[in-house]
């Protein structure tokens, strides 16, 4: 129940400076009204966005591509503790599971599942952030992306997805309205 408003913030793991800049005040603004951030340990987008929602002292929830005793990147096992202090770390695979690379986009299938919506900072052409935005198109979930430059690599993924009719996200306000989260439960 405390975790019903809930939205994924995902990304490139070779964000840029500005990706990783608004991955984790988007997550820390969105958790501060009240949103549980669910994100997926990765490196880059997804480890600001669990660390903006612990910045707003709010539940995060990071699903994990690997087993409890495998936590990848092994840089993110401080982190995965203060989530488990305040929120989750879950897995669906055995305890002892190596974070291979074909369970991360199966484990992308349970962040947009346990989310209203998914927010896409940063992506490639190739982005396991964009596999997440499918599985949400087929959950019926919303589709939020941040815009980025033309030029960039990074956000050929995000821009490509507003092409396709993502919602162009540009503040905070435009996913509460969007959502319709009701001002009463904002914190």
């Amino acid at each position: 129940e405390q975790d019903k408003f809930s939205i994924a913030i995902v990304g490139s793991r070779r964000a840029s400076f500005y990706g990783l800049s608004s991955a984790e005040s988007f997550a820390q603004e969105l958790s501060s009204r009240g949103f549980t951030i669910v994100s997926g340990l990765a490196r880059g987008i997804d480890t600001y966005a669990h660390k903006g929602a612990l910045k707003a002292r709010g539940r995060t929830i990071a699903v994990i591509g690997s087993g409890f005793n495998q936590v990848y990147p092994p840089e993110n096992k401080e982190l995965a503790e203060d989530i488990s202090c305040n929120g989750a770390v879950i897995s669906e695979f055995p305890i002892d599971t190596k974070p291979l690379p074909q369970n991360f986009p199966q484990r992308n299938r349970v962040i947009s599942g346990l989310s209203l919506g998914v927010l896409v900072v940063e992506a490639a052409r190739n982005s396991g952030a964009l596999i997440t935005a499918d599985f949400a198109l087929e959950q019926n979930r919303d589709v939020f992306a941040l815009p980025g430059k033309i030029d960039s690599n990074t956000s050929f993924g995000t821009n490509g997805l507003i092409k396709q009719g993502a919602k162009l996200v540009s503040s905070v306000d435009d996913i509460t309205e969007e959502l319709n989260f009701p001002e009463a439960t904002q914190g």
